[in-house]
């Protein structure tokens, strides 16, 4: 117990250093509603969960929120990342080695495994764990067994996984990147969390938080926002979700005069240009004015470019020829030499 105490101690040392980018989970959505909703389906029980999002989405977020609602709560939730650790690294940093182990292994090790037993912890990037040792942490969702490295002990772990990843894990498993066994063993209880483009109602509470938050740092008082930068805010498609609104919001208040915030990004729409190319693709609508120059063109080669005349392409489209000479003009359209 002692052990177990000093333990905690030195991880809550640790944690006390990293920077969250919220303390809590903004957003009055119904997306988000059902998130939270799964949350709570899911907190009181011991299963495993998998939450899925993309990149900036606020998955250690809802992995706290499951941990901080469970029978666990008493204890820290221990996160490890996947994607940071070295390859050779990351045996030792899940379960621990004993001295002498390997080269540098001066002394004994505890794993993150072995701490978090009897709380929770959470594997961040998960997609990105090294095939060789997936085999090893089914083990210990299995039969909640592991040994260090250096030793032939095995030893038990009562632990609560959930796990985060971005990765398309389906397509990891039929590229032989990901075992299929782990992934249904992680995917027991699923969450997904929508992009911020989804959730564009619920930017204008999360900006206002945000400002809170950073106008103290900067000694500002920052009471309004523009409508029409709200309404630039909502339209852009945000690649990097919440992380990317907090980092433009925090470049906003420190470059804000007065008292009216001033933000300096260039947004551009992406969400609109991404539907354009959606919308007028190949096998859909196009946009009117490339349907008008084609249709011109069909009346142009099947008259062999006569514009004028009974066989000529204005009586074929049954518009006047100087109207037709004018649309051609404007679509660009030239016979060719």
């Amino acid at each position: 117990m002692k052990d177990q105490l000093e333990a905690d101690q030195v991880y809550l040392r640790e944690e006390i250093k990293l920077k969250h980018n919220h303390e809590k989970i903004i957003g009055n959505c119904e997306k988000l509603k059902y998130v939270l909703f799964r949350v709570e389906q899911s907190a009181p029980l011991d299963t495993t969960v998998l939450v899925l999002g993309e990149t900036g989405t606020g998955k250690e977020l809802i992995a706290r929120a499951i941990h901080n609602a469970s029978s666990r709560k008493d204890r820290p939730m221990i996160k490890v990342d996947c994607a940071s650790l070295p390859s050779n690294l990351v045996e030792s940093e899940l379960f621990g080695h004993e001295k002498g182990a390997f080269t540098g292994a001066d002394s004994k090790r505890i794993g993150r495994f072995e701490l978090a037993s009897g709380a929770t912890i959470f594997l961040d990037e998960i997609g990105e764990l090294p095939l060789e040792l997936q085999s090893k942490l089914l083990r210990v969702l299995q039969e909640g067994e592991y040994e260090r490295l250096g030793s032939s002990k095995t030893r038990r772990t009562d632990v609560r996984v959930i796990a985060a990843t971005n990765r398309d894990l389906e397509e990891d498993v039929k590229n032989k990147k990901f075992r299929m066994d782990l992934l249904y063993r992680l995917s027991v209880y699923t969450i997904t969390i929508p992009p911020l483009r989804d959730r564009a109602e619920d930017i204008g509470m999360l900006v206002n938080h945000m400002i809170e938050k950073y106008q103290k740092k900067q000694g500002k008082e920052i009471k309004s926002i523009p409508a029409g930068a709200l309404i630039k805010l909502q339209d852009y498609n945000w690649p990097g979700n919440v992380r990317e609104l907090e980092n433009v919001i925090q470049r906003a208040v420190i470059n804000t005069e007065g008292e009216v915030l001033q933000i300096s990004d260039e947004l551009t729409s992406g969400k609109s240009e991404e539907a354009r190319r959606s919308l007028f693709s190949d096998n859909a609508i196009k946009p009117l004015q490339d349907m008008e120059r084609e249709h011109i063109l069909r009346a142009l080669k099947k008259t062999n470019w006569q514009v004028h005349g009974d066989s000529g392409a204005a009586i074929l489209l049954d518009i006047n020829p100087s109207t037709l000479r004018g649309r051609m003009r404007k679509l660009n359209i030239h016979r060719p030499v």
